[in-house]
This record gives structure tokens, sequence and C-alpha cells, in this order.
């Protein structure tokens, strides 16, 4: 198995038979996590850069440890240990790394397109991390997975997310996913924190909490990202809590079976109550080991031993 790509920079442009084929892959990797010794020869003698210019804890750790299961090599930076502190240029950088030959370089920028400009100034395998507010493909594919283990499906289901949309790569991505594989997208946030024409990508908007978790199969809350924050959105965190964080009173509304899921890092008692995060619903660790999954299969198809 393979992609019909060198690179993983969105889910914009990939079919539902390629995101098929990474789930399908993850589902097919996942036990190599439960065995005594987790790792298999698979990526022996790959070299794969972990090039980080934002914070990441789940996303970096996670790319880390599905690399090292295959057994490939590793190399991680950030932006304070590189010479861009030193006032080198992206695509300078990237071009010194190329010159170590690696085969892979996973990245997240702060700026939205960055792994994108990167993609067309070298020729090795980019996967994109998150790159500012555009997109997240990784937790994008790991949401899908940890659906379609709990739902069985992924089509017509009814999924709700709620929370800060406008700063969200990870909505986008989720949203993008969602459409192509046949689920019904509902948005609710507030207004301030909901992009122009957000109907345009293919969701529906909801006008209230109730209406929005309303026969909802999967409810995916998103944290407010405050320090992309350059105005003043809503009035204050416990004022957002109140009109839309997820308690327990709005899971009456709910399909009976409704999963509730998470990206990460949660700030309990504003987007979640701790104990809906707690609760027999939360699939938010669940997204997390899948994640580990979803990272292995993407080093396998793009520079995996059979790849083109």
């Amino acid at each position: 198995m393979s992609l019909k790509r060198r690179n993983m920079l969105g889910l914009y442009g990939v079919s539902a038979e390629e995101i098929t084929t990474v789930l399908d892959t993850a589902e097919s990797l996942r036990e190599i996590s439960a065995r005594p010794i987790k790792k298999v020869p698979t990526l022996r003698g790959k070299t794969i850069v972990h090039f980080f210019y934002e914070a990441s804890t789940r996303t970096r750790t996670s790319f880390e440890i599905a690399a090292k299961r295959l057994s490939a090599d590793t190399v991680s930076l950030s932006a304070s240990t590189s010479s861009l502190t030193k006032g080198e240029t992206l695509i300078d950088t990237a071009k010194n790394l190329l010159a170590m030959s690696p085969d892979l370089i996973v990245m997240r920028h702060s700026q939205s397109g960055a792994p994108h400009l990167l993609a067309k100034h070298i020729p090795c395998s980019i996967i994109n991390a998150g790159d500012g507010a555009h997109e997240h493909p990784s937790q994008g594919l790991l949401d899908l997975l940890t659906i379609r283990r709990a739902k069985g499906r992924l089509d017509g289901l009814k999924v709700s997310i709620i929370g800060d949309i406008t700063h969200s790569r990870v909505a986008r991505s989720d949203i993008i996913g969602l459409n192509t594989m046949g689920s019904q997208v509902t948005v609710y946030g507030p207004r301030t924190l909901l992009p122009p024409a957000v109907e345009t990508l293919g969701v529906r908007v909801a006008g209230s909490m109730e209406e929005a978790v309303q026969d909802a199969d999967v409810i995916i809350m998103l944290r407010v990202q405050q320090e992309r924050l350059t105005d003043v959105l809503f009035p204050s965190l416990r004022e957002y809590a109140q009109r839309f964080g997820l308690g327990l009173r709005h899971l009456k509304a709910a399909k009976p079976d409704v999963v509730i899921m998470h990206p990460g890092p949660v700030n309990r008692g504003v987007e979640l109550a701790p104990e809906v995060a707690d609760g027999p619903w939360s699939l938010i660790l669940d997204q997390v080991a899948n994640g580990v999954a979803v990272r292995m299969a993407l080093l396998y198809l793009l520079i995996g031993p059979e790849t083109p």
C-alpha cells in the first residue's frame, strides 16, 4: 500500500480512498503498541527530522514514538535551538537539513502555509504537524480513526464541532475529512470565533448549544486558542464556559451513545466539565493512542519499503 502523494500537507484534496488507506493501515499497525517489545524494523535505515517551531506535547511525542516503533532514526529540532535564532531563513535551514539526507521532515509552524513552502524547495517527504490556523492533517486522520472505531463507520454520522473554529487548524482538517467521508458537520461557537462565511466549508451553523448537540453522534470540543487571539473576542473565560462549555445537562439532547472528543490540551471547567471529560462518553485518551497508530501509518505509507 502507498499514498498517491509524496507529502501530507493537509486533508484538502485527499480522496476518500486515500483516507481509508491511512485508516486501514493504522488499524493494522495498532497491535505493535500492544507488544512487549514495541518495535518493528520497517523503517530501519530511514531518517526523520522533527522540526517544531511551536510548543507541542501530544503531536511531537506521538510522531517520535511512531518513528521509533518503526525503527527509524530521529532528530528533533525546535526554533529556539536552530540557526533561525541567528537570522537564518526557513528555506536555508531546510536546505541545510536536506544536505544531511533525511527521508522525511515533520514540521509544525506558527505561519499558515510554511510546510507547503518547504515542499516547493526540498525533495524529501514532508508531513504538516500543524501550520498556523490552517490545517493539522494527522490530527484530522486520528480523529476519523477514533470515530470509525467507536461507531463502525463515518458516513451518515452527525458530528458537532464546538468552540474556537476560527483559530483551530484541527477544526479545518476535521471538517474536510468528515465531509469527504460522508458525515454531516455542525459547528457552534461565539460569533466572534466563527470564520466569515463558515457555511462555505460545508457545515451547518447552530444557533445555540442545545441545537448544536441535538441528535449528535459525536461532539468534538475545541479549546479557546488564546495564544492566537489579538483582540478581546468574548467577555471572560467564565462566561465562555457558561455559554459554550459542554456539561452533563447538554448530553441529554444528543444520541444515547454519543461520544465526546477533544484534541487537547483540555482546559477543564472551560470547554469541558470534568465529569464529561472523564465520563464514559469520553474518547480523549483513545485519540492519543490512535494518534501513534495514524502517524506510524503516515510514515510507512510515505517512506516505507513499498512506496514508489
